[in-house]
């Protein structure tokens, strides 16, 4: 079963939207029990903690639940048992890539390299903008878990 976590700094905005909407994704593919999903932050600032409010909301408007998801920090077990550590920005590539061990750092990739239609490489932090930011935020992340559903599809023959 291949396993991926999605990784932004406090895990209350970027990566639990991912997670949210890339479960859900799998979910509709009727893929549920193939795909192993989870979240983290490289930072400990908000440690079982639900996702931001606007993140919450912008996903009830797309109908995708994240009212189950609490923030956690990323520790030395995710390299191992990932398959994908998926960065929403460089900040936190470059953190991942510097904590994994060497032999795993294939493993961490930025998010939106799965949304090559999309012409940003990160997913910005919506945290000290406006709603405007997390609705922007929740289209790359579809952009990127459609690409990304596609790729595991592939990779692990699961349609």
């Amino acid at each position: 079963m291949p396993a991926v976590l999605f990784v932004c700094m406090g895990n209350i905005c970027r990566s639990p939207t991912a997670e949210g909407v890339f479960r859900e994704r799998v979910r509709a593919s009727g893929l549920g029990e193939a795909i192993h999903t989870d979240s983290a932050g490289t930072h400990d600032y908000h440690i079982g903690k639900r996702p931001d409010p606007r993140s919450h909301t912008e996903a009830q408007t797309r109908g995708v639940d994240i009212s189950d998801l609490r923030a956690r920090q990323v520790d030395s077990h995710d390299f191992e048992f990932f398959d994908y550590l998926l960065a929403m920005d460089e900040a936190n590539y470059d953190w991942l890539i510097a904590e994994a061990p060497s032999a795993l750092r294939a493993r961490i990739h930025p998010f939106l390299r799965f949304a090559p239609d999309v012409p940003e490489r990160w997913v910005p932090d919506p945290y000290f903008g406006g709603d405007a930011g997390f609705r922007h935020v929740f289209d790359l992340v579809e952009a990127a878990s459609d690409g990304l559903l596609a790729e595991l599809c592939q990779r692990y023959s699961l349609v």
